[in-house]
């Protein structure tokens, strides 16, 4: 399986699956267009969609593409309303991609949205925008608990697990985690990583599990340095790597964002 982006809006990402023939499966298309063309481009037809959530920036394309490859199945959150999904999905449910070579084990992960799932399987998980690049999703239609528990269950996949995200948010998320961790080392070498990536208008994402936990606050709710930066933003002392999580989002979402 290869995968590659397709920029999409300002900064988002409709990833593109493809195996050893000419189908090619795409992860939350909120345009067409680029899918479009990139697939005539290619040479490749539409065996599917995988959807992460309902929110527009990752569905507004399915109808349009729908319409453009009649034969294509999409796949999405069962908890979640997109009327477009031909199957609906629940954790632990597995999707076979014949055309790609691939199958996904699904996970949910709500939080950012109600019934927000991944796709996971091959090393790599398209998680939407429930885990970014040293960074999370806003808590939409879901809740900080939900979402710190998603977090939680992510954090225990295999390390070298590829993090698919849905936008290119990292060197702005890596300056919040720099306000949480000014003294992590892990954090400073990313930020200048990131930074050369991105003058070459290189993608940041996919990332490694395993450089999520050194550098992403929202995976480090039980390390000291998160613990300590979260009770001085809260004022008071936190009970909890729940409370800690919703300390921090809270900060971001009210002072750097």
């Amino acid at each position: 399986m290869v995968i590659s982006p397709i920029p999409a809006f300002n900064d988002n990402y409709i990833w593109l699956l493809r195996g050893s023939g000419n189908q090619a499966v795409v992860v939350d298309p909120g345009d067409a267009l680029p899918v479009i063309e990139m697939l005539d481009k290619e040479g490749l037809g539409l065996e599917a969609i995988l959807v992460t959530h309902k929110h527009g920036d990752h569905v507004g394309g399915i109808e349009r593409l729908k319409r453009v490859y009649p034969n294509l199945l999409v796949y999405g959150p069962a908890g979640e309303p997109i009327p477009a999904i031909d199957r609906r999905l629940r954790g632990g449910d597995r999707v076979s991609l014949p055309g790609v070579g691939v199958e996904f084990e699904i996970l949910d992960v709500p939080g950012h949205t109600e019934g927000h799932i991944a796709y996971y399987g091959a090393g790599a998980m398209f998680c939407g925008d429930t885990l970014f690049a040293a960074g999370c999703g806003r808590v939409f239609s879901g809740t900080h608990q939900q979402l710190h528990e998603s977090l939680t269950r992510i954090a225990a996949l295999p390390g070298e697990t590829l993090v698919y995200c849905a936008h290119e948010y990292t060197l702005d998320n890596l300056g919040f985690a720099s306000w949480v961790e000014p003294d992590n080392p892990d954090i400073a070498q990313r930020t200048l990583e990131t930074e050369s990536l991105r003058r070459g208008d290189i993608p940041s994402v996919p990332s490694r599990l395993e450089v999520e936990l050194r550098t992403n606050p929202f995976l480090r709710s039980g390390v000291p340095a998160v613990v300590a930066a979260a009770e001085r933003y809260a004022g008071h002392q936190l009970g909890s790597p729940a409370e800690i999580f919703t300390a921090i989002r809270t900060w971001k979402d009210r002072e750097y964002d």
